[in-house]
């Protein structure tokens, strides 16, 4: 496994894992998949030294990626607070590549000087809660049926962790 900084021809490949699970219709609120094309300014905004987007890849393929955002933008009194994303290819599933990756994403906060990160899932997403409290995430906040999906309404978390 190989963990490094996205770079703008990883960019079909990530949008391709998020449609993934778009069309799983229980990961995330996308209602339709995204294209390539529309998301190359959300790449630009991710930057090394500030808010990376991280790739990881196996037999240099990109099998799975993790962003680190800013939390409320522009807040100058938030800025220490990251809003981390992550997603796996589901032929990677259960073999440890979120794991390696948002071990990665989490030391690598110190460097950035963030001190607390925070997760946005919606609350049928199993598997992205797991993970979290793995990592000491623990529940920050509830939104109750707010989310609409295709198949019904699900409540909006907020996952938080103090580094």
């Amino acid at each position: 496994m190989k963990i490094r900084f996205a770079k703008a021809e990883d960019l079909p490949q990530i949008v391709e894992i998020i449609n993934q699970a778009t069309r799983a219709g229980n990961a995330n609120a996308f209602h339709k998949e995204l294209e390539t094309e529309e998301r190359r300014a959300w790449l630009k905004a991710h930057q090394e030294d500030s808010y990376p987007l991280y790739v990881l890849e196996l037999e240099e393929k990109v099998v799975a990626w993790a962003s680190l955002s800013p939390y409320r933008g522009r807040r100058a009194a938030l800025r220490k607070i990251a809003e981390i994303s992550y997603y796996v290819d589901y032929t990677y599933h259960g073999q440890g590549v979120g794991k390696r990756l948002m071990e990665y994403a989490i030391a690598d906060c110190e460097r950035l000087g963030f001190n607390h990160l925070v997760a946005l899932l919606i609350e049928i997403n199993t598997g992205s809660i797991h993970l979290l409290e793995k990592f000491g995430f623990e529940r920050w906040g509830f939104f109750p049926d707010v989310v609409e999906l295709k198949d019904g309404i699900c409540g909006h978390l907020i996952y938080g962790k103090s580094l």
